[in-house]
């Protein structure tokens, strides 16, 4: 049947960026096959329905974490009721091994499973790229005996899961680090029913009330932790697609304010393309990232790849597989003046067994290797975090010297924040200006930007 031909769509909770996919879906005259795990209770009576007006087919399971077992099931339900996959997409990085291993059986090529479970375990692949020339830093499981020494040493280490998400319990070594705090913010992950299960590298969802699950030599923490050598420099971030071993670079983010707190890391703000870099440093970046995804044999998929550029070179901060979180993909159509990653994602998979056209308008609108790019515009985001609290009053500051393209809102008066080791989204907030302009309009944009969602909040904040 040519009229059920549709994408899978994985959601985790009901959610992750289903209304942007879904609308992705339609643009290209497909049905939109939705499997999503159950919402949170606060969710269960709202997201399932806002999921069905979205979707031509929907299935919600009974469990937070979907499974091999939930995809296999629905996608032989959509085949006995005459409904044909084309290609399976999911954003959420936890589910990622599961839209490859659906997209094996839709026979899309992808990556693997065991690829992308090795992508998310950030200790082997540290020492993976270090063993290969293409990091200065390595990284060991964090132990109290690894604690104790690093803090002896003195030297600049960061600390995060070995496999996790959001900068959830990601932050900078310090003298006054404890095992207690690494304690603490093991089970909050492993209480988040959201993120609890984007800290293992296990695919098998595991029962909530074990313990004993994913330890780090059974030291009693249910999620495992890493300490690696500081990577110093200014961070940048590659928004890379790839067809059949060939990488394309098709936005450069410099991630131009970063805060690092007590137990996370907040990203504040990106500015692209970047402005601290030279041509031939960006295209010294651009070869560097397709070194290491040849060294990891990443011959298919979409990636954010998260690196920091020093006088000594580029290094590493992680391999994502999959597109990068907040405005990342409606900055890249900002840039592209059409197809944001998330459009160029879904065309590289509906596309994969003939690529030669989506290669060629691919290629129009990447980097080149030696750093230049036919992209005329600039673009710049900032991100808002909200602090502990009840917020009274939220909203849009129409003050600014520039009008944004993107606005979101994601939190309202009467909502209650609290203290937690990961980031509390509030807003975004994106320009896109001429690149010739950009020079001129950024130093007045960056401060005034700071100001573009304003919030009060009932209780005074800690």
């Amino acid at each position: 049947m040519e009229n059920a031909r549709g994408v899978l769509l994985l959601s985790h909770v009901g959610f992750s960026f289903m209304e942007d996919l879904a609308s992705a879906v339609t643009t290209r005259g497909l049905k939109i096959y939705v499997l999503s795990s159950l919402p949170e209770p606060q969710h269960q009576g709202s997201r399932p329905r806002a999921l069905a007006d979205l979707a031509d087919d929907v299935r919600v399971t009974a469990e937070h974490v979907l499974t091999q077992r939930d995809v296999e099931d629905y996608l032989d339900q959509l085949e006995a009721a005459g409904m044909s996959a084309l290609c399976c997409l999911t954003v959420w990085e936890g589910y990622r091994h599961l839209m490859a291993l659906a997209n094996a059986r839709l026979g899309v090529p992808d990556l693997d499973e065991k690829q992308i479970l090795e992508l998310r375990d950030k200790l082997a692949l540290r020492n993976r790229l270090a063993d290969a020339g293409l990091s200065r830093g390595r990284a060991s499981a964090l132990t109290p005996e690894t604690l104790a020494e690093r803090q002896r040493e003195g030297g600049r280490y960061f600390v995060k899961p070995v496999s996790g998400i959001a900068s959830f319990g990601t932050f900078p070594l310090t003298p006054d680090t404890t095992w207690a705090d690494l304690e603490r913010i093991a089970a909050e992950a492993h209480s988040n029913t959201v993120y609890a299960s984007a800290f293992t590298t296990d695919p098998t969802p595991t029962d909530p009330a074990d313990t004993d699950v994913s330890m780090a030599h059974d030291l009693g923490l249910p999620v495992e932790f890493l300490v690696e050598d500081y990577v110093p420099g200014r961070e940048f971030s590659f928004e890379v697609i790839v067809v059949d071993d060939e990488p394309h670079v098709v936005a450069v983010h410099e991630k131009c304010e970063v805060t690092e707190a007590a137990g996370t890391v907040l990203e504040n703000a990106c500015v692209s393309p970047p402005t601290s870099l030279s041509q031939e440093e960006l295209a010294d970046g651009i070869h560097w990232v397709a070194s290491v995804l040849d060294i990891l044999g990443l011959g298919w998929g979409c990636f954010h790849v998260e690196a920091r550029y020093a006088p000594s070179g580029w290094d590493l901060i992680e391999v994502n597989p999959r597109v990068g979180g907040s405005l990342i993909s409606p900055s890249v159509a900002a840039l592209t003046g059409g197809p944001g990653l998330v459009d160029l994602w879904m065309d590289s998979l509906l596309t994969a067994r003939q690529p030669a056209e989506f290669l060629k308008a691919l290629k129009d609108l990447s980097f080149a290797t030696d750093g230049t790019t036919q992209n005329g515009n600039a673009t710049f985001f900032r991100v808002f975090f909200a602090d502990p609290g009840t917020i009274r009053e939220v909203g849009p500051n129409d003050d600014l010297p520039l009008q944004p393209v993107v606005s979101h809102v994601l939190l309202k008066p009467g909502d209650v924040v609290e203290s937690s080791s990961h980031e509390v989204f509030l807003g975004q907030v994106l320009w896109r200006m001429d690149r010739a302009e950009r020079d001129e309009i950024l130093p007045e944009l960056l401060p005034a930007s700071e100001h573009a969602i304003e919030i009060q909040y009932e209780t005074e904040r800690g």
